[in-house]
């Protein structure tokens, strides 16, 4: 047998192919001029997407804080919008801001209490948002105030809550009118969940009518000119919003994944569309975004499985809507630890990720042989061509399923036509929790489990 036939069997890739991956590799130092490629590669991009193999990787988190930090200070963008509840992340923002609140970093962070609390009450956020409150400063009263946003759908009745509270200080006939609307979710108690299923199935009557008809009076208040008005406003205006798509998502969670998927994708695009255009207009000047998320909501779901089975994302929606405005950085690990939980709504536990497996995106990139490097798809030369070819890719979210893990973590890609750029960290450390009861270590069954002695 060739050597080189041999040695393609035993690694699952061609050697040519792993030489030209190699080539194209850009060691990474653990330095902040680790990134000074990517910069370059990102250029005048409004929209920067920088994802996350998993919901609980320290160096994930590490690596997207450092290149947020640059982008600001150095590039001019001026809002982080984030994997999050709206109500949430403007507690934060309040705080990054030097607004009346919080007098800590680590008490603006209180309102994520919703699982999976470890996945923004971290130690990796907390440091990112304490530096945007000390740039924030030194920019004084008349600089660009960066922000941090959520993009997220969930908050149904901490979104309706919030539009009262903005209307009971300034037109409490409204805010009564509001509250009336709002009752029509009281019958369901607080799990949006009991609704959703309630309404689908035809047992009562949906709210969808109240809570577009809250939006379109919100719509069309007026405010005295002024930043601190204009924004309570555009903050109460997209918690109305939010209760339209989350009304109509719970709903769509008994209609099937797909319709549930995207259209809490597409909410979370047009919120990152209706931030960048608000923005723009307070600042005079084009927004720019940096967007934190799962790889599974910024890599374009056109070139994965998930899009041949009709689901769309957000990275497919900002790419659609504003092309090369848009660049998406992808990130893998081959092995390593992370914060997930075994069950929903269960604390987060230190585990051990799995070795990748044969044959997958991840397993390729550990072939490489570096610690981490950047690689940039503009790089890839003739030999690296045959990266377009669709592999496994891993997705660990929030629950990892080590002994279900081909067919819980693993789904088919092409990885270059997902990403601009990825950033590859071959072995990896969990997360560091902010909370008391997450962050646990906690060994999984030995991988010959049930079988094993």
């Amino acid at each position: 047998m060739n050597p080189f036939d041999e040695e393609e069997r035993r690694r699952g890739f061609r050697p040519e192919l792993i030489d030209g991956v190699r080539t194209a590799a850009i060691p990474l130092k653990d330095e902040d001029s680790d990134f000074d490629a990517l910069i370059e590669s990102i250029g005048d991009a409004r929209f920067v997407l920088l994802g996350e193999a998993t919901h609980g990787t320290h160096e994930f988190y590490r690596a997207r804080a450092t290149l947020t930090r640059r982008l600001i200070a150095e590039q001019g963008f001026s809002a982080v919008a984030v994997e999050a509840d709206w109500p949430d992340a403007l507690r934060v923002n309040q705080y990054i801001q030097g607004e009346e609140g919080d007098a800590e970093a680590k008490h603006a962070f209180d309102n994520f209490q919703r699982f999976p609390k470890w996945m923004w009450r971290n130690t990796e956020v907390l440091e990112l948002v304490e530096w945007l409150r000390e740039h924030n400063a030194a920019q004084g009263p008349t600089g660009v105030q960066a922000g941090f946003y959520g993009l997220d759908l969930y908050s149904l009745h901490a979104s309706m809550r919030e539009v009262v509270r903005y209307l009971e200080t300034r037109d409490p006939e409204a805010a009564e009118q509001a509250r009336a609307r709002y009752a029509c979710f009281d019958r369901f108690g607080s799990e949006p969940q009991a609704y959703g299923h309630a309404t689908s199935y035809g047992f009562e009557d949906p709210c969808e009518a109240e809570v577009i008809q809250q939006l379109i009076e919100l719509r069309q208040r007026e405010v005295a000119h002024g930043t601190r008005e204009e924004d309570a406003l555009f903050y109460a205006q997209q918690n109305a919003r939010l209760a339209i798509d989350a009304e109509a998502y719970y709903r769509a969670m008994y209609s099937g994944r797909n319709e549930s998927w995207n259209l809490r994708d597409t909410h979370m695009a047009d919120t990152a569309d209706a931030l960048s255009e608000y923005l723009s207009r307070r600042h005079g000047k084009p927004a720019r975004l940096v967007i934190w998320a799962h790889n599974s909501h910024l890599g374009d779901a056109r070139a994965t499985q998930m899009g041949d089975q009709g689901e769309l994302n957000l990275g497919q929606l900002l790419r659609e809507r504003h092309g090369r405005e848009t660049f998406n950085v992808g990130f893998t690990t081959y092995s390593g630890t992370v914060i997930a939980a075994r069950e929903w709504d269960e604390p987060g536990l230190k585990r051990r990720v799995r070795p990748a497996l044969r044959g997958s995106y991840e397993a390729l990139l550990h072939e490489v042989g570096l610690p981490g490097f950047l690689l940039r798809m503009e790089d890839l030369g003739e030999a690296g061509a045959g990266l377009h070819e669709r592999r496994l890719e891993r997705a660990i979210g929030v629950i990892y399923a080590p002994h279900s893990e081909r067919h819980s973590h693993y789904f088919y890609a092409n990885l270059p036509a997902q990403f601009d750029a990825v950033l590859h960290y071959d072995l990896t450390s969990a997360v560091h929790p902010l909370d008391a009861d997450a962050g646990h270590e906690e060994e999984d069954a030995a991988d010959t489990w049930p079988f094993g002695i």
